[in-house]
């Protein structure tokens, strides 16, 4: 079990020296996809997806700080490359779940002056409608339930996941977190949100796969957080229950929410996706990219670090003997 102490100030590396790479991908936006199916990573989990001529945003999260307040909490690693007002006409925003790194209250605010659909848990669209989506625009989903989204033949259908949820210590659990799949016509993208590893997996394999694109969470772990967030090798492990498809991480690079190095999500995924046989999709933040097409994973994040591969895993220093154990308590405003 992680301690306060080694929370706070245990472990090495959790910030990157330097600003990371980054792309403008605004003049690509303007452009169709030319395979029907492309994403822009914007940080965390907050990814542009295109899928058949429509475009769907996940989890947007533009503030400075995954944190109820603005002076306090985590802090990212360096703005999103384009500014909330840059986007492109959206077709609909999917939300997972309701804490602080995904469901960003003055992202929302802005969001919600667009004539844009909401889609989300159950329970997560008293906050929406709170910060002024209209109610007419929410569609709040059980798990395999789904929605059609105005155009384009797109629907987008909840999922389990193995999580939880709460934005106060007084109101854990009392809405719903989910994975979400979107499918349009000739192409289907699974989002995790957040999740441990978890056998229904397989069960949603089975009634809403094949995936061309699987995002999934790949930061913020801790073995003693293992049923709640997946890591990179149990992503690996999620991503064969989920049938395959190319793996897009998120969850990662953004913001410090757990103890271990910055990088160590990448590293690791590079040294196990091969023995694996998964595809990697690891695009620069802003680097819009057609996942088919990418044929080999450049390892960008090394460019903070003197072109080297970074160890996979740093051991933090041992805590003092009466630190106090952290549990899942303290991790509930983020995530």
């Amino acid at each position: 079990m992680p301690t306060i102490a080694e929370f706070l100030w245990g472990g090495q590396r959790r910030t990157p020296p330097q600003a990371l790479p980054s792309a403008d991908p605004r003049a690509t936006w303007t452009r169709l996809a030319e395979t029907g199916l492309r994403a822009t990573w914007l940080g965390h989990s907050t990814v542009l997806l295109e899928i058949d001529a429509v475009r769907v945003l996940t989890d947007p999260v533009w503030s400075g700080r995954a944190s109820p307040v603005s002076f306090a909490g985590p802090k990212r690693f360096q703005p999103v490359p384009v500014p909330l007002s840059a986007l492109p006409a959206i077709d609909a925003v999917i939300i997972s779940h309701d804490h602080y790194d995904h469901l960003d209250r003055k992202t929302i605010v802005e969001l919600a002056k667009r004539d844009v659909p909401f889609v989300t848990s159950l329970g997560v669209g008293a906050h929406l409608e709170a910060w002024g989506v209209p109610a007419e625009r929410i569609t709040e989903l059980d798990w395999w339930e789904s929605i059609e989204l105005r155009r384009g033949g797109v629907s987008v259908t909840a999922a389990p996941s193995q999580h939880f949820s709460g934005r106060a210590l007084g109101g854990r659990n009392a809405t719903l977190w989910s994975s979400l799949v979107v499918r349009g016509p000739m192409h289907s993208v699974f989002f995790s949100g957040d999740t441990g590893l978890t056998p229904e997996y397989a069960e949603i394999r089975r009634r809403l796969g094949p995936f061309d694109l699987v995002m999934l969470e790949v930061g913020a772990f801790h073995p003693a957080w293992g049923d709640i967030h997946l890591g990179p090798e149990n992503a690996l492990e999620a991503l064969s229950l989920l049938g395959g498809g190319s793996l897009l991480p998120v969850h990662w690079g953004t913001f410090n929410l757990a103890m271990h190095a910055w990088d160590e999500p990448a590293e690791t995924l590079v040294q196990l996706a091969p023995q694996r046989g998964a595809h990697l999709v690891m695009p620069r933040l802003g680097e819009a990219v057609e996942p088919s097409r990418v044929e080999r994973v450049e390892a960008w994040w090394r460019l903070v670090s003197g072109g080297k591969a970074l160890p996979a895993r740093v051991a933090p220093e041992p805590p003092p003997a009466d630190a106090a154990p952290l549990g899942r308590a303290l991790e509930w405003p983020i995530d």
